[in-house]
């Protein structure tokens, strides 16, 4: 399988995103001329937000324009649909729970078969999980000094709404699916959704 292996605080500066949101370092002081030092052309500006969404859940484009075909199928708007499935992978829900510094190693988390939904063990980072679903850490997992690490260092992480958190039990349950208004960063969907009905 293909890896990104990009320095993460360049593509973020690169992009216009915090390196906040990636869980990486502090929040910066952005420059606010930092995207306008040259005129960007409408196509330039597409493919830019379809590259920070890539980036910000780590996937190269065969998976992403796979995603971007089931949101045009589904009833909505393509790219309400879009935030949303990208929202409820598996990886994504275990950083958002706090149990991973980044999305990135939440993939990695996920894919030993450190947590389970509803009881069963998932080891698949694409999992998309549904209203009602319960996301926690394998029993054997919660005694291990990484996982002891990480939940200390993730302490004042913001869990979203669409997340009803129990962090003495390390799990969460999946309240209704995320929307636009509950993302941690800015992006402009129907840019995307241009871009890919061309």
């Amino acid at each position: 399988m293909a890896v990104n292996r990009e320095p993460i605080l360049k593509k973020c500066k690169s992009l216009g995103i915090s390196p906040m949101v990636m869980g990486v370092g502090k929040e910066t002081k952005r420059d606010p001329n930092a995207n306008k030092r040259r005129k960007v052309s409408d196509y330039g500006m597409q493919l830019k937000e379809k590259q920070k969404l890539k980036f910000i859940y780590g996937m190269l484009e065969k998976q992403f324009s796979h995603y971007f075909d089931l949101a045009e199928k589904q009833e909505g708007q393509a790219g309400a649909n879009l935030l949303t499935m990208l929202e409820s992978r598996l990886d994504n829900v275990v950083f958002r729970m706090g149990l991973s510094m980044t999305r990135r190693e939440a993939r990695q988390l996920v894919t030993h078969g450190h947590f389970n939904v509803n009881g069963q063990r998932v080891d698949i980072p694409s999992y998309r999980v549904k209203p009602g679903d319960e996301i926690s850490l394998r029993e054997k997992s919660k005694s291990s000094v990484k996982f002891k690490e990480i939940i200390e260092a993730t302490k004042g992480r913001v869990v979203p709404k669409w997340l009803d958190m129990n962090k003495d039990a390390s799990s969460a349950k999946v309240v209704r699916l995320a929307e636009k208004e509950d993302l941690d960063y800015e992006v402009e969907e129907h840019l995307i959704v241009e871009l890919y009905s061309k």
